[in-house]
């Protein structure tokens, strides 16, 4: 009963606003502003974070980059055969006698 009643409270707090939303347009203006100020914090974090990501990628590269001349890289090894395994033996454990 309790989700009902507040799926029915959202439903009725939804039509309170929109019907707010059409009489008035001062109640427009301002969830327009707060709108208009959500996507402006929004942009501000992405392009903060952009900004930190690219520093951080700058600094793990020149922390990676060697200092002296760069090697070759090793020749490949050749593969070794495949071999049989030998079967797994089981070890039972030792039965207790009984005295």
């Amino acid at each position: 009963m309790k989700k009902l009643f507040w799926f029915a409270t959202g439903i009725a707090a939804g039509l309170a606003v929109a019907k707010q939303m059409r009489e008035n347009p001062e109640a427009r203006a301002a969830v327009e502003d707060a709108a208009k100020r959500a996507r402006a914090i929004g942009e501000a974090f992405t392009t903060g974070y952009k900004e930190r990501e690219l520093e951080i990628k700058r600094a793990e590269g020149a922390a990676k980059k060697p200092k002296t001349a760069t090697k070759k890289p090793a020749a490949p090894k050749a593969a070794k055969p495949a071999t049989a395994k030998k079967p797994a033996v089981k070890k039972t454990a030792a039965k207790p006698t009984a005295n």
